[in-house]
C-alpha cells in the first residue's frame, strides 16, 4: 500500500462511493456450519479486544451504530458480517488477546478463526488492527502467524494514531514495517487512521476499493 499522499483523487473517490452505499447486518456465525455462504470478496478486521476494531468498522461505513462498540473487553464472540453491494462483506473477527475470558470460549473462538482464515477462499485480505500508542505486541505474534501459516494477506492498520505524536508515529510505523519483513503473507505498508479525527479513513476506503478492483470485483 503505498503512503497515504500517493493515493491519488481518483482513488479517494472510489474508496468514498465504495461506502457511501447502505450497509447492513447480514449474520453472526458461531460455527464453521453457520457461516454464510461465500459470495463476492471479503475484508476482514481482527485485533486485540478494545483496539477499536467496531469503532472503525462504523467510521468507513459512516453508520455510527452498525458494529457494536463496548469498552468490556471479549464482546464480539463470533464473526459478524456486514453486507454493502452484491461484492463486498466486511467481516468483524473476535478480539483476541484477551486473557479474562473463559478458557472454553477462548479455544471456541481460536478454532472459528482458524477454520475461517483456512477456508474462506473469498476472503481478500484481513487488516490487523494495532493500537498506535502501544505497537505492536506477543499478544499479536500468535494471530500474525495464524494468517502466515494460512498464506491470507494481511495489513497491519494503526488506531488512535491522533493520540500519538507525530514523530513518534513516524517511528512506530518504520519499526513495524521492518518487523513485517519476515512475514511474507503481510502487506508491507502500515496504514495509521483515527476515528476520532478521521484521519487515514479516506485512505483505507481507497485501499480496500483498490484491493476490491485488483480482484476484479
Amino acid at each position: 500500500m503505498p503512503p497515504a499522499s500517493e493515493f491519488s483523487h481518483g482513488e479517494i473517490e472510489a474508496g468514498r462511493l465504495l461506502f457511501s452505499q447502505e450497509w447492513q447486518f447480514s449474520t453472526a456465525a458461531s460455527s464453521l456450519e453457520s457461516l454464510p455462504k461465500m459470495r463476492g470478496l471479503e475484508i476482514a478486521f481482527a485485533g486485540r479486544s478494545n483496539v477499536g476494531k467496531s469503532s472503525l468498522i462504523n467510521a468507513l461505513t459512516k453508520r455510527h451504530a452498525l458494529a457494536r462498540t463496548s469498552h468490556t473487553p471479549g464482546r464480539t464472540q463470533e464473526l459478524i458480517f456486514f453486507s454493502g453491494d452484491a461484492v463486498l462483506t466486511l467481516v468483524d473477527m473476535p478480539g483476541y488477546g484477551y486473557a479474562a475470558a473463559p478458557k472454553d470460549k477462548v479455544k471456541a473462538w481460536t478454532k472459528l478463526v482458524q477454520d475461517y482464515l483456512r477456508g474462506r477462499a473469498n476472503l481478500a485480505r484481513v487488516y490487523v488492527l494495532i493500537d498506535a500508542r502501544h505497537g505492536l505486541k506477543d499478544a499479536d505474534a500468535p494471530a500474525l502467524d495464524l494468517l502466515g501459516e494460512s498464506a491470507v494477506s494481511h495489513q497491519i492498520v494503526l488506531t488512535k494514531a491522533d493520540q500519538v505524536k507525530a514523530s513518534e508515529l513516524a517511528e512506530r510505523i518504520a519499526e513495524i514495517e521492518t518487523a513485517l519483513k519476515e512475514r511474507p503473507a503481510a502487506f508491507p505498508r502500515v496504514i495509521a487512521t483515527s476515528t476520532r479525527d478521521g484521519s487515514g479513513i479516506p485512505e483505507l476506503r481507497a485501499a480496500i476499493a483498490r484491493l476490491k478492483r485488483e480482484r476484479g470485483a
